[in-house]
């Protein structure tokens, strides 16, 4: 089969084009024909070897993925051949909370194989069954971006009619968000360094939007919008310096934290934080149960996830490299093999 593998080394021009033997499902897993792929933040933090360690021996990167059974092993009995489904992040993650090994030792994309490939291994328990009006493109999106804001958003309490929720981006986490708040009745602001993406927002729902370009208080702008309350909940996409959007929360609010392109390091005042009786909310994606939670409302809501631009199998390099640019609104998707 085709696969693009990450051997030796960390980096793009480390990742190459080749073939491989396919491999056989053992008794609990399923072997999915890989018809498209989507681009994160974890695939490039993975290939640029941000994670530490050595450089893998032999992967196939990207984690998230869509396809079909093509063959069980002897034991599977949750899915079938022919059902059209995509891979849990971290496979052995079903439901509750998860340890640590559980969640890192068994994530895709890294140390497991990712997408990347023309056919891929799944535990038949980490194979989630995706909603029958979406292409496998667009349902190839769910797995990280989709479950994380879905996560974001619902994961600690319902989110009621009439809140309101900042967003902060445009990418495929925050566009979900977006998405999802709309569904949810909520109001949805959203912050963006460019009138462009802002302007594509407002065209996916986005109440108001707010240029951090031109307005870099944009906390201050947030509370002016809600009238002096602040937002009930702060989608944190950037991480590092928190203390805008701590601000920007009514009292009560929450703040749940997924992104760190502003680095690993938090900053925010403590007293604002416990004054107003804030609560902080860490987001690692989420279980399968999660995942299958998140599909009933897409497939009865009819909701399709926002796809910037899809790349032909052979152009996978071309797609993670433009992905670091950060020029895309919604999903970067890679089509499966021919």
């Amino acid at each position: 089969m085709k696969a693009w593998i990450l051997s030796e080394e960390f980096g793009l021009d480390a990742l190459e084009l080749t073939e491989i033997e396919t491999p056989t499902p053992a008794p609990s897993e399923v072997l999915v024909r890989v018809r498209a792929a989507s681009l994160n933040y974890h695939d490039i933090m993975v290939i640029g070897g941000h994670y530490g360690g050595l450089p893998p021996k032999r992967l196939v990167p990207v984690a998230d993925g869509a396809g079909e059974i093509v063959a069980v092993g002897e034991a599977v009995t949750r899915v079938k051949v022919g059902d059209r489904v995509a891979g849990n992040f971290a496979q052995r993650w079903i439901h509750g909370r998860a340890d640590l090994a559980t969640l890192l030792g068994s994530t895709l994309g890294s140390p497991r194989d990712g997408m990347l490939a023309e056919y891929v291994l799944l535990d038949a328990e980490g194979a989630v069954k995706i909603p029958d009006h979406l292409s496998f493109e667009e349902a190839s999106t769910l797995p990280i971006a989709g479950v994380t804001a879905w996560h974001a958003l619902f994961g600690a309490g319902p989110l009621a009619p009439g809140s309101t929720v900042l967003v902060q981006g445009t990418g495929g986490v925050a566009l979900f968000a977006l998405q999802f708040a709309r569904l949810a009745g909520a109001r949805v602001i959203v912050t963006s360094g460019s009138d462009e993406k802002g302007a594509r927002a407002r065209e996916y729902g986005a109440d108001e939007v707010i240029n951090y370009q031109k307005i870099s208080a944009w906390d201050a702008r947030a509370l002016e919008l809600t009238e002096g309350q602040g937002v009930d909940l702060v989608v944190e996409l950037a991480g590092g310096d928190l203390r805008r959007s701590v601000n920007a929360l009514r009292w009560g609010g929450r703040l749940s934290l997924i992104g760190l392109l502003a680095g690993t390091a938090a900053q925010f005042d403590i007293v604002p934080f416990m004054t107003k009786k804030l609560t902080l909310h860490g987001i690692a994606v989420g279980p399968r149960t999660l995942f299958e939670e998140m599909n009933v409302a897409v497939a009865r809501h009819g909701l399709r996830p926002i796809i910037h631009r899809s790349y032909a199998f052979e152009d996978a390099r071309a797609a993670l490299a433009d992905f670091g640019q950060a020029q895309h609104v919604g999903k970067l998707v890679i089509r499966g093999a021919d």
